[in-house]
């Protein structure tokens, strides 16, 4: 494992190609002024779908296939996998995350383990239809009392990560849910890891449709709190 990559910034993409021409050219231009050495990992559909491959050509990103299937869950673990940095952002690629934030992020990197760029902390605000901002509120007021986490939010993917923290994991969860097996997984499985919430605005993507199917995110959601409340006894019992 070399650690001449500071800063790897992750990607899952799909179908996103509009979306990165736009994104790739400003996260660039943020990373640069980080003074970081920095790789982007864009990790996109198994087979092609749009003109992804030659906008992460053209801007200086690392296209990268996902493997093992066509889930969310998917584009995360082999981004991880293909993550060279000392530390590791993951955002999204559909113009949601304000590629700004990443320097904040960065600028908290030594405050603790791990850092959230935070809808709902003091600050922070979400541009969603109503409808996603209130199964967002439930399933991080469910994770928060039941999982006894102490962060506002659980569930937004735009976090700063130690790579190695990272890559030592064994993650099993199946979509967009993975994102709170990390959490839940960092926290408990490590006596003494800290958190740091920053304040950040979620914006609504900039073009194409959401990826997520409500149904599933909800029945999905369901079947994780009881896997990782099991996990947390396990790991409680442990000690």
């Amino acid at each position: 494992m070399s650690n001449e990559v500071e800063l790897t910034v992750a990607l899952p993409a799909y179908e996103e190609g509009p979306n990165l021409a736009v994104l790739l050219p400003v996260l660039r231009g943020v990373l640069d002024g980080l003074g970081v050495t920095y790789e982007i990992v864009v990790t996109d559909t198994p087979e092609l779908r749009d003109e992804t491959p030659q906008v992460c050509t053209a801007n200086g990103a690392r296209y990268v296939p996902r493997t093992g299937g066509m889930l969310y869950s998917h584009a995360v673990t082999s981004a991880i996998a293909a993550s060279r940095g000392r530390w590791v952002v993951f955002m999204d690629a559909d113009g949601s995350h304000d590629p700004a934030q990443v320097g904040r992020l960065w600028a908290e990197r030594h405050a603790a383990d791990l850092v959230i760029a935070s809808r709902y902390t003091r600050g922070g605000h979400t541009e969603n239809p109503a409808i996603l901002i209130a199964m967002s509120l439930a399933v991080n007021v469910v994770f928060r009392v039941v999982l006894g986490l102490t962060c506002a939010d659980v569930s937004n993917s735009f976090r700063l990560y130690r790579g190695d923290d990272l890559r030592a994991l064994t993650l099993e969860c199946e979509n967009f849910d993975i994102v709170e097996e990390i959490l839940v997984k960092l926290c408990f499985a490590r006596p003494g890891y800290t958190l740091k919430e920053i304040p950040s605005t979620f914006a609504q993507r900039r073009s194409g449709r959401t990826k997520r199917d409500l149904r599933a995110f909800a029945v999905s959601y369901v079947g994780t709190l009881r896997r990782l409340h099991a996990l947390k006894r396990e790991v409680e019992r442990g000690r």
